[in-house]
């Protein structure tokens, strides 16, 4: 166990002054008859008292290095931040309080606030589920009619490049200590953008093809 600042105080006291001084050996043999259930101290620790009080005056622990810790308004304030606004980034957070951004991930971790990101689904139009039929009735009867055909399509996940500042779920995030299961609707038909759908695209060259041989 470590020595708090009453500890050296008394271990000052044992040594004494002028010609009533005692030995460092016999200060540490003191300080174990009167606290027999703690830890001796070693000489050398009696040694560092003493000197640390002729060089400073005192024998209190040096002030530590480093940041300082963040007090209990700061790490409201955070908090508070996030249930006013969800979808508050860390970094506007450090502006806004003027403290580091590291100081407020590590406020969201504590108070266990985890960044859940949006949920994209497909806005579905009044006439989609009729053209979702007609689909898969299109790809079951040419299935039929070529077993061979499911083999030929390849599949491969679409790419869209919005043009006006579309939401993007790297950079949209939602605070909160239990997932809310945010989702947002977009219109996958809106004009200011470049999609390409290759397995789509594949599909129709290829009823194109067919119906150009007949």
């Amino acid at each position: 166990m470590p020595l708090n600042e009453r500890d050296r105080i008394e271990i000052l006291m044992m040594i004494g002054v002028g010609d009533r001084m005692r030995t460092q050996q016999e200060v540490c043999r003191l300080f174990h008859e009167m606290h027999p259930d703690r830890e001796p101290v070693s000489q050398s620790t009696v040694s560092r008292i003493e000197r640390k009080y002729r060089e400073l005056g005192h024998v209190r622990d040096a002030p530590r290095q480093g940041r300082p810790k963040i007090n209990e308004n700061v790490q409201q304030d955070v908090i508070l931040s996030a249930l006013e606004n969800p979808h508050c980034t860390v970094r506007q957070v450090s502006r806004d309080l003027n403290i580091g951004k590291s100081s407020v991930s590590n406020i969201f971790k504590k108070v266990k606030y985890h960044p859940y990101r949006v949920r994209l689904i497909h806005e579905l139009a009044e006439d989609d589920f009729d053209r979702r039929t007609e689909f898969c009735e299109y790809m079951m009867d040419h299935n039929n009619q070529n077993n061979g055909f499911i083999a030929n399509i390849l599949f491969s996940d679409e790419a869209t490049l919005f043009l006006n500042g579309h939401v993007n779920r790297q950079n949209t995030r939602y605070w909160s200590q239990e997932n809310p299961h945010w989702m947002q609707e977009y219109h996958t038909q809106h004009p200011q953008k470049i999609q390409i759908n290759l397995k789509e695209y594949l599909i129709y060259q290829r009823h194109h093809a067919n119906h150009s041989n007949l």
